[in-house]
């Protein structure tokens, strides 16, 4: 954990007064500056899963859930501060299935999910339930269930039609990833061109702080894959050469995620240095960061380099084969 987020982190949890926390787990009021510290704390925890990976912060979720879920069922608290505990469950639920899956815990991060769903549904927040099946969408297309991938999307868009221009973006780009592992591309195109408008609008609106992460550059990202899915590798690597201008510096999980991605757009145009390099830019960050996915990625595209005879394969090699020893 890098020094600066493990500050932010102590400083939030000293910010809880010990007396006020104790006697609300057991069933003394909630106040609101309570539940405040709480949400305050949500933005840290999604910094640190985007550099350090869910590996490194599925435990410290979890506890922070667990401390969620205890005040809920041993305080006391009125039903505007029950709704707003209910949001912060769903929304740390979500955290941790997404850290799980992340770092290979497949069936943990279904259980975090179906427990974030039910969280969602009693602060009546369709918008996070929507973003809750979201990530279980993902999870499907990632583990070859990709009819279950499109039900899961479709229905998140559905249920959230009326959410902000930038969540419906990013719902309608997901249905669009799940129709081009299905190779629909007709459908996929037509989601992309909705999305497209969606985020013309989404500086005009307010959007909930969970979604804030869907700028410009997840935007490119998430078309990307769309068009890498559908073998379109030119369309794939203009996509991502945008992405990867915009990638915020703290993303850095992403950023590997997205070089490995045109690393692949490379080598199926033939540019095998150019693939090469790009890897190479994305190693350190994939070494910096516990992120089962990405391991797995960078040892796909080492796979498929080392198929080529060329000097960049072989200067490449030795990087790629320490890191996944």
């Amino acid at each position: 954990m890098g020094a600066g987020l493990a500050t932010t982190v102590a400083e939030q949890w000293l910010g809880i007064e010990a007396p006020g926390l104790s006697a609300a787990l057991q069933g003394g009021r909630i106040d609101r500056e309570l539940v405040d510290c709480l949400e305050q704390r949500l933005p840290t925890l999604r910094r640190m899963d985007a550099s350090l990976g869910g590996g490194s912060i599925r435990g410290l979720v979890d506890a922070e859930l667990r401390l969620v879920t205890d005040l809920l069922a041993g305080g006391s608290y009125s039903t505007p501060t029950g709704q707003r505990l209910f949001t912060i469950a769903a929304e740390l639920g979500r955290i941790a299935g997404w850290a799980s899956f992340d770092a290979g815990f497949h069936a943990a991060a279904e259980r975090y999910w179906f427990t974030a769903l039910r969280s969602a549904h009693a602060a009546e927040d369709r918008a996070a339930g929507a973003n809750i099946l979201k990530c279980m969408s993902l999870q499907r297309v990632d583990t070859g269930r990709p009819v279950e991938a499109l039900e899961l999307a479709s229905a998140a868009r559905a249920g959230a039609s009326g959410a902000s221009a930038r969540v419906r973006a990013m719902l309608s780009t997901r249905e669009a990833r799940a129709h081009a592992v299905l190779g629909d591309a007709t459908a996929c195109e037509r989601l992309l061109s909705q999305a497209e408008t969606e985020m013309s609008l989404a500086d005009d609106e307010p959007t909930p702080a969970w979604a804030a992460y869907f700028d410009q550059a997840e935007y490119c990202a998430q078309t990307a894959a769309c068009y890498l899915l559908l073998q379109r590798h030119q369309a794939a690597d203009q996509w991502l050469a945008r992405t990867l201008a915009l990638q915020p510096d703290e993303r850095s999980r992403d950023r590997a995620t997205y070089l490995v991605w045109r690393a692949d757009a490379m080598l199926n145009l033939g540019d095998i240095e150019h693939a090469c390099a790009l890897v190479g830019q994305a190693v350190p960050d994939i070494a910096a960061a516990r992120s089962v996915r990405n391991q797995r990625r960078l040892i796909d595209i080492h796979g498929l380099l080392t198929r080529h005879q060329h000097p960049a394969v072989q200067q490449l090699d030795e990087q790629v084969r320490s890191l996944v020893s």
